[in-house]
Parts: C-alpha cells; sequence; structure tokens
C-alpha cells in the first residue's frame, strides 16, 4: 500500500512540473506574438488620430475657400455659372 502511494505521489510530481512547464511555454508564446504584433502594427504607416484630424480640418477649410473663390469668380463673370457647391434657392 505503501508503494502505490509513494508511486501516485511521484505521479502528482511529474504533472505538476509538466503542468509549470507548459504554462511557462505559454506565457512565452503569447509575449512573442505580442511582440510581433507589435512590430507588424509599428511597421504599419499609419497615422495619429491627432494627424488626422488635422489634415481633416485643413481639407475642410480649403474646400470652404475653393466654394468662396468659385462664388466670386461667377460673380465676376457676370453670375452666369453656378459655383458648384451653391444650391438652388426655393
Amino acid at each position: 500500500m505503501q508503494s502505490q502511494n509513494k508511486l501516485f505521489d511521484d505521479f502528482v510530481k511529474v504533472m505538476n512540473g509538466a503542468a509549470g512547464t507548459i504554462a511557462g511555454m505559454t506565457r512565452e508564446a503569447q509575449t512573442a506574438m505580442q511582440e510581433r504584433a507589435r512590430d507588424w502594427i509599428g511597421g504599419l504607416d499609419m497615422v495619429s488620430r491627432e494627424e488626422f484630424e488635422a489634415v481633416k480640418a485643413m481639407a475642410v477649410a480649403a474646400r470652404e475657400a475653393n466654394e468662396a473663390l468659385e462664388a466670386r469668380i461667377a460673380a465676376l463673370e457676370g453670375g452666369g455659372a453656378k459655383p458648384r457647391g451653391a444650391k438652388a434657392k426655393a
């Protein structure tokens, strides 16, 4: 009976060691995957949200200035052509 307990104790120790090793391998694999993902994402040519918003605001301002210049040209030419962004009056 004593020999069976010793056998089970040894088996439990081996299983605990294997579980610890597998857990360590899992953590190591997860860390490696996170590093690769960071490297891949970092290598993409992406802009930050602040840069995007700044360029968007510049585009809106340029579009408004363009529409104002189109209206001015139309007025100088005698009002024959409407600017592209202008809406018909109801």
